[in-house]
């Protein structure tokens, strides 16, 4: 009897050339061999370098690579993943196809046109290297996620190619079939692999693992909360990634973070949706979704970094109307009053500036007004520190440009005086905000502004008559 072993002729019902295109498998040689040796021109089978060792393969993989292998390759990883691929491992075929999409929603976005890369070139790098294994390329599951504990991430310590199958590891460790313990734990490496780095925030954002981080918003674990706040707050450092972020439905679950989490993770949240809020659209978005109530908590119950970050996302909101209207109802004047009081800490100048914000409504203005706005912003004029006294008087002049009665209110208060000094020793700004304001009173006096003005009030304007005549 002949055997076939070793033959090349083809078995029954297979095509010859199937046969001569099928790279043949020796004693000793792995798969990950074969499948590098095939893209190798020269490692075909029946040429001479098809026996080459399996690191010589591993060296040239790269070089052979052409634009339209890596077309293919890409083609190919869109389509399906095969069982070696190290994505399949982390992803299922739902993220593939979500990987698709989110390469042809990269190609579509004009925001980011400055970048000489982008997102989809990314995908093409990681889809070609994926396609290509490395003989040398550490295999999934003999990475310990413990390991970045002590691991030197700075670039030349940790090349990309050392950190991806950390990253992997994560996104695997992320599924919603992994033990809570371990998404905890990977939230907390995704963390802190977004730490640091710009290259690995855009490896990790196009990794899968941002629509694996949203569920864990939405954690009774609140260290796994936690960990999953501040990755996402990471991630969105790098702007390229807020687009994945918000399409990855994450702007409620952060919301939901910042009314139910730790003093971190609300801290953490506010300035999540901050960056988010870098997005224009996301603005009246995260308003809709109602972080303006727990945003105005934090003011009140906050810590001094939680109080600043609240304001600054709450002034970022405020440019859309409705989300003024919010803040307004919300309760946010009597918080923000109170901090204009907080000297020193750095609170007061951002109070002052969402002051000033919400009094470009009328709701906004009489808020203020019924808070005590006007003898708080000018006792600051009186003896608040420099900057301190421009912002005051920013907020006040918002205050009165429309409105005669406010400024009547101004006068009343004695806010002539200090703003004749601040218009002659303030910065160049708060001079000509101080002349300005000091202008309108003057029009008040002159035409009486449509109000009653009271004894103290008109006699305070005719001293501004003659101050300002004298100069």
């Amino acid at each position: 009897m002949v055997s076939l072993a070793g033959s090349q002729i083809p078995s029954p019902g297979q095509s010859p050339w199937a046969a001569a295109a099928r790279p043949q498998r020796r004693l000793g040689q792995s798969m990950r061999t074969i499948r590098s040796a095939l893209m190798q021109p020269d490692s075909w089978p029946g040429s001479p370098a098809a026996g080459d060792a399996e690191g010589d393969a591993a060296d040239s993989d790269m070089e052979n690579l052409t634009d339209s292998v890596i077309d293919f390759h890409l083609s190919e990883l869109a389509a399906t993943a095969g069982p070696g691929h190290p994505a399949a491992v982390a992803k299922s075929s739902s993220a593939n196809a979500a990987a698709t999409e989110m390469l042809e929603l990269s190609r579509d976005l004009s925001d980011y046109s400055s970048f000489n890369s982008d997102i989809s070139g990314e995908l093409e790098r990681l889809a070609a290297a994926a396609a290509t294994p490395r003989s040398d390329a550490p295999v999934l599951g003999a990475v310990d996620l413990n390991d970045l504990e002590s691991m030197d991430l700075s670039a030349d310590a940790a090349p990309l190619e050392r950190v991806e199958p950390f990253v992997l590891a994560c996104v695997q460790a992320l599924g919603p079939e992994a033990a809570p313990d371990a998404r905890r734990t990977a939230a907390a490496r995704i963390r802190l692999l977004a730490k640091h780095r710009s290259d690995i925030r855009e490896l990790i954002g196009v990794s899968g693992a941002i629509p694996a981080l949203v569920p864990l918003l939405r954690s009774t674990d609140p260290v796994a909360q936690e960990s999953a706040v501040t990755a996402l707050l990471n991630l969105s450092l790098e702007e390229r990634n807020r687009s994945a972020i918000t399409a990855a439905g994450a702007i409620k679950p952060l919301v939901y973070a910042l009314r139910t989490g730790t003093a971190s993770a609300k801290q953490n949240a506010a300035c999540a949706l901050l960056s988010l809020s870098g997005i224009e659209e996301n603005r009246a978005t995260i308003g809709a979704c109602g972080a303006i109530p727990p945003l105005v908590a934090l003011l009140s119950a906050g810590s001094t970094r939680g109080k600043k970050d609240a304001l600054t996302t709450l002034y970022r909101l405020c440019s859309a109307r409705r989300n003024k209207e919010r803040a307004v109802s919300a309760g946010a004047v009597v918080p923000l009053v109170h901090l204009i009081g907080e000297r020193g800490s750095g609170t007061s100048e951002k109070a002052m500036v969402v002051l000033a914000s919400l009094a470009g409504i009328i709701e906004g203005r009489d808020a203020v007004v019924d808070a005590g706005g006007i003898p708080a912003l000018v006792e600051t004029i009186e003896d608040g520190p420099a900057r301190e006294r421009e912002f005051a008087v920013v907020a006040l002049l918002q205050l009165c440009s429309e409105s005669p009665l406010n400024r009547a209110l101004l006068v009343r208060e004695g806010a002539i005086p200090p703003l004749v000094a601040l218009s002659q020793s303030g910065s160049a700004r708060a001079k000509h905000k101080a002349e300005t304001l000091l202008g309108y009173l003057r029009e008040q006096r002159q035409g009486g502004g449509g109000c009653r003005i009271e004894p103290v009030a008109a006699n305070s304007l005719s001293s501004l008559q003659v101050m300002m005549d004298g100069n």
